[in-house]
């Protein structure tokens, strides 16, 4: 038996030929790209790649072997293809969106339109970001704020995307991929959840809770010490309020901001009562234009991807090849797959980054309907 020493001996030297024989490899799938700059063909060949890869697959003689050839293969497949993307690029073949940049957004006259009621916490958003004399109105629901906007009654919509305590708002991202609006802004706003009821109740009178399923969420180890009350759930958390005020019964209670206390004449029995002190939830606002301000920092796409084991990754490393912080992932099941999803990213950069045009470009040609959300300032570290 060899010893250890001798063996590491011969790891390495083998090491640096597979070093060498990969360098090799690379140079000559520059020239690959240089051929297909010049006859304008496309870097992706998915049928030659699948191909390749059973073939050498089967030349593994073991079935772990066979397993690690074809793994081994797709990653240098996949870093053949970046490097030949990024050539592209510095031959000066970008491919710009549709999206227009302008220097900043443009909503001196506008209508914003936002879901709930008078007191909602998208009206408090909305508020922040367009001032509080802005000229807004409010709908039933998400979709109707989403027609809104697709059909021209509102040149702005306001919509909740994500809690710090309780995640995602999973309906706003599939209206997201289901409509031709884009996202243009982001604000982020403190959330306190107070309970508020008819000025004559007292906690002892409380029976029936009202609230958003979101709210009741945040507030759930609140609602835990008090397990005899039976929760209900209403689109909004404005519109609960609003139902305690008109029901009239000091039974009834309402999960909500204060400011919706001072609106219908309800009376705060207790304040601060959500889980997390440090409560904040993201909205985004969203208009049916393809726009960015040129100071936009921050990019939401998203895509499908085929049913296949590494498929994930290998997109992903779109990102990492040119050098683009990813901040988010988040999945959502597509209707009408059972067990395929679509992915929803954020990332870091401008439409104009050239890098940012290699990664797009790549998972444009590699993805399943890539849908670029918007480009946007992002409103993280301003909460």
């Amino acid at each position: 038996m060899r010893d250890l020493l001798e063996l590491r001996d011969e790891i390495d030297q083998i090491d640096s030929q597979i070093v060498d024989l990969y360098e090799r490899r690379m140079a000559i799938s520059e020239e690959v790209a240089e051929y297909k700059i010049a006859v304008g063909k496309k870097v992706f060949d998915k049928q030659r790649e699948v191909s390749k890869l059973e073939t050498l697959s089967r030349k593994g003689t073991t079935p772990f072997l066979k397993h690690g050839i074809r793994e081994l293969f797709e990653q240098i497949m996949s870093m053949s293809r970046k490097r030949q993307y990024q050539l592209l690029t510095e031959h000066g073949q970008t491919e710009k969106t549709d999206f227009k940049e302008v220097d900043h957004l443009d909503y001196k006259n506008a209508k914003i339109v936002f879901q709930g009621t008078e007191g909602a916490y998208s009206q408090l958003a909305l508020n922040e970001y367009f001032g509080e004399n802005a000229d807004s109105y409010h709908v039933d629901t998400w979709r109707d704020a989403m027609e809104a906007i697709q059909n021209g009654e509102a040149d702005y919509a306001v919509f909740p995307i994500e809690n710090s305590s309780a995640g995602i708002v999973s309906e706003n991202y599939d209206l997201m991929v289901e409509y031709n609006n884009y996202i243009v802004g982001e604000q982020i706003i403190r959330i306190d959840h107070a309970l508020l009821g008819l000025p004559e109740a007292d906690m002892d009178d409380i029976t029936d809770i009202y609230s958003h399923p979101q709210a009741l969420m945040q507030c759930s180890k609140y609602l835990e010490s008090h397990r005899d009350w039976e929760k209900h759930s209403l689109k909004n958390t404005a519109m609960s309020a609003q139902k305690i005020k008109e029901d009239g019964k000091k039974n009834k209670a309402a999960i909500a901001s204060t400011l919706t206390a001072d609106i219908y004449g309800l009376k705060v029995l207790d304040e601060a009562i959500q889980n997390n002190k440090n409560n904040y939830t993201k909205f985004i606002i969203v208009a049916n234009k393809k726009i960015f301000e040129s100071r936009a920092n921050k990019i939401s796409i998203s895509f499908e991807v085929p049913h296949e084991s590494g498929s994930l990754y290998h997109k992903l490393s779109h990102f990492i090849y040119n050098g683009i912080n990813m901040n988010k992932i988040e999945s959502r099941p597509v209707q009408g797959k059972a067990w395929e999803y679509r992915f929803f990213v954020d990332i870091e950069g401008n439409l104009n980054d050239a890098a940012v045009q290699n990664a797009l470009r790549g998972l444009t040609e590699e993805t399943i309907r890539l849908k670029i959300l918007g480009n946007y300032v992002s409103a993280e570290g301003n909460e």
